[in-house]
This record gives C-alpha cells, sequence and structure tokens, in this order.
C-alpha cells in the first residue's frame, strides 16, 4: 500500500531535526564554549590509531537517527582511526556540535546566513526541454527536475557546510581554519566564510588540481585565503587532505578543519551530511508543492559523497524512493583509470575512516582519474558504503566522454552550464530514463555551476 501522503511543515528548514541531545559527562553550555589545551602537547615518538567509543553521545532516537552509532560508525563503516593527538579534537567537536542541536540562538544565526548570505532556499526547478528530450516515441517519459544547488553563493553546495562550521569553529574559540579541496568549489566556500567572519584561511590543494582549477584558486587569493600547493602522490584530492590532516595534528590547538565532504572521522561525516540536509529537506517539502508527492527518484554525483548524502538522508526512511549515485568511471572501469570506488573499490581505512577504497592488493592507494577534479577522489563517505551494502542506495558510474557529452547537452537544452561533476549524474540519465515509467518524478541535484570546468571543456569539446 502505497504511503499517505501528508503535508511537510513550513517552518525553516532546522538543521538538527532528528538528532538526539546527547548526555554530556558534565554539564555543558555552549555560549561559553572555548578551546581547551589539548592534553597531549607533543607529539609521541609512535602514534597510535585508536576507535573510541564517546560515552557523552548516546543515540537513542529512531532509526534514521541512529546513523551513526556512538562508535561514530555506519553499520562496520566510520569510526575514528586517527592519531592520539587529535583524540581530543574529535571528542570536542562532537560535543559542541550535538550541543549546539539545541542552542536556538546559533540556529537563528546559521538560519539567517543561510537565506540571507547564501541565497538558500534553492529552486527545485522543472527542466522542460531536458524532460522533452528523455521522451520515448510514444510520447511517454519521466519528469525531470534539477535542485539547483548551482545558485547559491559561490555556485555550489559547498557554502552549506561552510557557513555552519565557521559558526562552530568561532564557539570553539578558533580562529584559524584550514581546509582541503579538490574542483576548488569547497575552497572557495571556505574562503568565502572565512572572510565573511575574519577567519584566518588555509586552503591545501593538490598541484594537479590547482592547475586545471586556475579560476578557483585566483577566487580564493582574491578572498584572502592562503593556498598551498601539495606535490605528494598523485597532487590530487587525497594528497590535499592527507596535508590537510597533517597541518591539524600540528596546530590542533588553535586550528579548526572545516572538512568538506562526508568522509574522514567520526563526527565529520554525519556532522557534514546534517548541515547539508537542509537540501532534502527544502526537496521534500518543494515536491509536495509541485505535483503533491515524493519524487520517485533521487540522482546526484558520488565522490566523497557530500551532495549525494545531502539530498539523500531526508529520504532513506522512505524506501519507495530510490536513491542513486553516480561515480566517476573515467576512462572505464576496465582501464584502471577511474574513480569508481562503491563500484570497482575494496573496505579500507582512509583519512580516519574504514569505507571503500580504491587499493591494491597490498592495501596500497590506488591513482584514481576522473576529468572531474572534485570526484578524483579513492575513498567515499563511509555512509554511502553503508547505504550501498544494505541495498538502500543503487551506485552507477558514468565515463569522461559521457560526462562531456551531459556537461553540453544541459548546456544546450536549458541555459544551464553545469559543474563537471553534476555532469556525471546528468549523464546517467541516458541509461536511466528509458526504463523508468511515464510521468515518473526524477530529482537530480544541480550540486554546482560549471564556470570552474569551461577551460577543461574547451579540451574536450568542439564547439
Amino acid at each position: 500500500m502505497a504511503a499517505s501522503i501528508k503535508a511537510p511543515p513550513s517552518s525553516s528548514s532546522r538543521i538538527f531535526p532528528t538528532l538526539p541531545r546527547p548526555q554530556p559527562l558534565s554539564p555543558f553550555k555552549p555560549a561559553r564554549f572555548t578551546a581547551s589545551p589539548s592534553p597531549t602537547r607533543q607529539l609521541r615518538s609512535t602514534i597510535s590509531c585508536t576507535l573510541v567509543r564517546d560515552s557523552a553521545v548516546r543515540m537513542d532516537a529512531p532509526a534514521q537517527s541512529r546513523r551513526p552509532d556512538s562508535f561514530g560508525r555506519f553499520g562496520s563503516f566510520g569510526g575514528k582511526y586517527v592519531p592520539e593527538t587529535l583524540m581530543h579534537a574529535l571528542s570536542q567537536l562532537e560535543s559542541a556540535f550535538h550541543a549546539l542541536a539545541g542552542d536556538d540562538d546559533f540556529q537563528k544565526e546559521l538560519d539567517g546566513i543561510l537565506k540571507d548570505y547564501v541565497g538558500r532556499e534553492s529552486p527545485l526547478y522543472f527542466a522542460e526541454r531536458l524532460t522533452e528530450h528523455y521522451k520515448r516515441p510514444n510520447g511517454e517519459g519521466p519528469h525531470i527536475y534539477l535542485k539547483r544547488e548551482d545558485l547559491n553563493h559561490t555556485g555550489a553546495h559547498k557554502i552549506n557546510n561552510a557557513v555552519a562550521q565557521a559558526l562552530l569553529a568561532k564557539r570553539l574559540g578558533k580562529n584559524r581554519i584550514i581546509a582541503e579541496t579538490g574542483a576548488g568549489q569547497h575552497g572557495v566556500a571556505t574562503a568565502t566564510v572565512c572572510a565573511r567572519f575574519g577567519l584566518q584561511c588555509i586552503i591545501y590543494m593538490g598541484a594537479q588540481d590547482m592547475e586545471r582549477q586556475a579560476l578557483n584558486v585566483f577566487r580564493m587569493r582574491l578572498l584572502g585565503a592562503e593556498v598551498r600547493p601539495v606535490h605528494s602522490g598523485t597532487a590530487t584530492l587525497k594528497d590535499a587532505t592527507s596535508e590537510a590532516i597533517r597541518d591539524w595534528v600540528t596546530n590542533v590547538e588553535t586550528t579548526h578543519y572545516i572538512l568538506g565532504s562526508v568522509a574522514g572521522p567520526h563526527p565529520y561525516p554525519v556532522m557534514v551530511r546534517e548541515f547539508h540536509a537542509v537540501i532534502g529537506k527544502e526537496t521534500r517539502r518543494q515536491a509536495f508543492e509541485k505535483w503533491g508527492g515524493k519524487p520517485e527518484v533521487l540522482v546526484a554525483c558520488v565522490g566523497g559523497g557530500s551532495n549525494a548524502m545531502g539530498l539523500f538522508h531526508e529520504f532513506v526512511d522512505d524506501k519507495e524512493v530510490r536513491l542513486i549515485g553516480v561515480e566517476a568511471a573515467g576512462f572505464g572501469l576496465d582501464s584502471g583509470k577511474h574513480a569508481a570506488t562503491l563500484t570497482k573499490g575494496e573496505v579500507g581505512v582512509l583519512h580516519g575512516a574504514m569505507s571503500y577504497l580504491l587499493q591494491d592488493e597490498d592495501g596500497q592507494i590506488v591513482e584514481p582519474h576522473s576529468i572531474s577534479a572534485g570526484l578524483d577522489y579513492p575513498g567515499v563517505g563511509p555512509e554511502h558504503s553503508f547505504l550501498k551494502d544494505i541495498g538502500r542506495a543503487e551506485y552507477y558510474s558514468c565515463t569522461d566522454e559521457e560526462a562531456m557529452e551531459a556537461f553540453k547537452r544541459l548546456s544546450r537544452l536549458e541555459g544551464i552550464i553545469p559543474a563537471l561533476e553534476t555532469s556525471h549524474a546528468l549523464a546517467f540519465l541516458e541509461k536511466l530514463c528509458p526504463t523508468l515509467p511515464d510521468g515518473a518524478k526524477v530529482v537530480l541535484n544541480c550540486s554546482g555551476r560549471g564556470d570552474k570546468d569551461v577551460q577543461t571543456a574547451i579540451k574536450y569539446l568542439q564547439v
């Protein structure tokens, strides 16, 4: 039997609607929350990696809220695989995050910035000509809607998380901000909020990504950020993330790391998810207003997975809604040059969490490839790994060539130039739409705009 449809609430989208209130070990007042000295002031000669259960957090809410559990795990994925030096900072961050769930002043400030500075809510746009393109000869086909995160300030979904984490860092009394970036969108978002709040900003970016995303490098520097090139490894997102973590270990007492995806050690996967969950909440409300029901299918690109999780999370318990993530197949899944972690990866540990990874027989990370810098990552957020294993979400992949064709297609049919990351999700419509019934409602997360990718596109497209 189909579930009955109820109108979603019309109030502003609260960031923490489902999180249970933690039971602190001692009285806690977020207004007085300040950075305290780390108990480990000096690096030891050996650094162990520990999975710690934080008794201050108790997950006893409905099913959707129990992801992750109190170990920071989504099933067998996630956790905290970090040096002891970072354990205090992560526990402090987790306590502050949960405490702010009930802080009305924080929520009011965040809602105001999302509305007046970021420009939320973002439209749910009916792509009329794209829908017409996918109609079958008999005139039937799905209806395609785009969730326009590309219209946010800075041109992508990344600003949602950056704003919230910057406010959280201020509550922690940490004025030095670091971040990693691949495509540059998270770096630009972080540099933007640091300029807005007067925070010192350092962005780590792979040297290869800096070359193909030169426009975003200039934007970050214009906003006052220091962009540090990373030449080690493959000089891409993985290496930038590793370098940012090294910085954090060294400067943990004064620095907050605004991690840009639903990856990394607990509490980052759940925290970034909740800060992006506004995408799905708005989509539910807008869908009800437009056609009186839920979408049948949600589609989003997946690298680390933040834009996808922001859209999916609201609908995970709606079993009739299909969740489809699209990874980067690069030159093809059999070429060895791809970034299809969930399609071809194996379970391992990277950047503080257990998840699917691209690795060889010895457990060494395999160099990923994608024409899109934001998908060029050998790991994925642990919750995506969990949703894959329990069969709740489906994950597919599209090649560089398919993404470039979709990039051109949306530009010419709708007058919207999408990011190359988003173009992978758009490319999958070629395979998806012929299988859907007439009138099925598809919502695709248009996670970013493609200005940053024009120089890359020039090399591949004959226009």
